[in-house]
């Protein structure tokens, strides 16, 4: 182990030569300076310092300057007072500059060794506490990157369980898978133009993903019926929010989603259904969720009728704004080009899958996508 090094300032060179004896016997390392500009070069060129001891009493920059010095330059280093002057008013003053302690002289062999040993040990502590605390951010950093970790871990198997929700639909509805995925890709869209939080468009996006979840409840000979429902059917069909809700809300990370799916069907003017709400009253989610979902309606191939193009969509938006859609959200989606639309419907009829899983990295990006950002 190497010896601690004690930086020993006094005019006096008789006072340094005696000190620097006393420290020597007991294996300690003194560097010898006869003032505090002299002590200021060795602390800059010649570091480091485990202890400095100094007379207050010297031409030119003296003990007490040379303590704020020190405390700047090396705030973890004790710095001990070495005075003649016998007056508590000093000794005072240098403590609260930050002085480790005050010895008089003349002071006996003992007395000097006991302060130095004290001095050193408190030095040790300190730097003892500040690895500590290095050591304690260290792992404070790691188990933070952990716990990011198992968040994304457990955020992936979110989605994968939803995917899994998304998956069961389409076993029952060929019709609904492409219409999910579409709608979900022009519902990030929405929320980016209108700049929704990134965590709030994860929500939404899984709320659109499963809007139709509740259609598993309603009996194939309605939900596949070729022909015209009647009125009874109608109300059957209708029960697919609600039931929507019921399973999903079961889901403690989809709760929110939930709500998007129970709203769905709201009209922004109370017209809608189940509960007839009516503007803010409507998740925004749902709003936003609403002009999407009547994009894709007009501009996909239905049994009983051929796509309309995205022109013809555009124009039934807007004529809606106010009584079926939220003219905010209306605002938004004229504001973007139809190329947004055509290439998001590109991609993802490029795609064999469109995994949820994508939504959160999705949502990140506050641009609106131009395709394959999505």
């Amino acid at each position: 182990m190497a010896a601690e090094r004690i930086l020993i300032v006094d005019d006096e060179p008789y006072v340094r030569a005696v000190m620097c004896a006393m420290l020597e016997i007991c294996n300690y390392e003194p560097v010898l300076v006869s003032n505090g500009l002299e002590a200021i070069e060795r602390i800059e060129n010649d570091a480091p310092y485990d202890l400095i001891l100094s007379d207050i009493m010297m031409s030119g920059l003296d003990g007490i300057g040379l303590l704020e010095r020190v405390r700047t330059l090396e705030p973890d280093v004790p710095m001990v007072m070495v005075t003649a002057i016998h007056d508590i008013g000093v000794a005072i003053s240098a403590m609260r500059k930050g002085a480790y302690d005050y010895l008089l002289k003349p002071f006996e062999k003992e007395q000097l060794l006991a302060t130095v040993k004290r001095a050193l040990e408190y030095r040790r502590l300190v730097r003892q506490n500040a690895m500590y605390q290095q050591n304690l951010e260290q792992l404070v950093e790691a188990r933070t990157e952990m716990l990011h970790h198992a968040m994304a871990d457990l955020e992936r198997s979110y989605d994968i369980t939803l995917e899994a929700l998304g998956d069961a639909l389409d076993l029952k509805d060929a019709e609904t898978e492409g219409h999910s995925k579409r709608v979900t890709a022009y519902t990030i869209a929405l929320a980016r133009a209108m700049n929704v939080d990134s965590a709030s468009i994860r929500i939404i996006a899984r709320g659109a993903y499963l809007h139709d979840i509740g259609k598993m409840a309603i009996p194939d000979s309605i939900l596949l019926k070729p022909g015209k429902l009647d009125l009874h059917e109608q109300a059957m069909m209708r029960e697919h929010c609600m039931r929507g809700y019921q399973i999903v809300r079961k889901i403690p990370f989809l709760q929110g989603a939930a709500e998007i799916v129970y709203s769905h069907q709201e009209h922004y003017d109370g017209s809608g259904y189940p509960r007839g709400l009516r503007g803010d009253q409507i998740p925004l989610g749902a709003r936003i969720f609403a002009v999407a979902d009547t994009l894709d309606a007009i501009t996909s191939d239905r049994p009983y009728r051929r796509a309309n193009s995205f022109e013809a969509a555009r124009k039934e938006i807007k004529r809606c704004a106010g009584t079926q859609f939220d003219p905010a959200v209306v605002k938004a989606y004229l504001s973007l080009p139809d190329k947004i639309w055509i290439d998001l419907r590109a991609e993802i009829n490029r795609q064999d899958r469109l995994s949820p899983i994508s939504f959160g990295s999705a949502s990140q990006n506050k641009q609106v996508p131009t395709g394959t950002d999505s």
